[in-house]
């Protein structure tokens, strides 16, 4: 069973900085693609960034530019680097794995490609 533990969050002012962190149990090398996603209070959960099972990068729109996610294999853990941090960043941040190999693509983005989810951190900005 994978488990996924986020750290990291806080309270950042507005073009501070702020990284994620999400440790994976019973990590497989080159089984997972995974990504981050974002709650606001009212909203819908969107997928910011988000990492394939070969080790390609995307970002929304949103976040492009600014926030980076990556990996590393050998501590198995997640990363989600925030720059230039705005109030509309505020929001509980989780990450999620997909077992399997796989590219990324626009499902990359969509909640229901994943298959484990971690509890979440929150990220205040002001």
């Amino acid at each position: 069973h994978v488990q996924l533990v986020e750290s990291g969050g806080g309270s950042a002012q507005a073009g501070g900085s702020l990284r994620l962190s999400c440790v994976v149990s019973e990590y497989t090398h080159s089984t997972y693609a995974m990504g981050w996603f974002r709650q606001a209070p009212g909203k819908e959960r969107e997928g910011v960034a988000a990492i394939g099972s070969d080790g390609s990068t995307g970002y929304a729109d949103s976040v492009k530019g600014r926030f980076t996610i990556s990996k590393d294999n050998a501590k198995n853990t997640l990363y989600l680097q925030m720059n230039n941090l705005k109030p509309e960043d505020t929001a509980m941040y989780y990450c999620a794995a997909y077992v399997g190999s796989r590219v990324l693509g626009p499902w990359s983005y969509e909640r229901g490609t994943y298959d484990f989810w971690g509890p979440g951190t929150q990220v205040t900005v002001s």
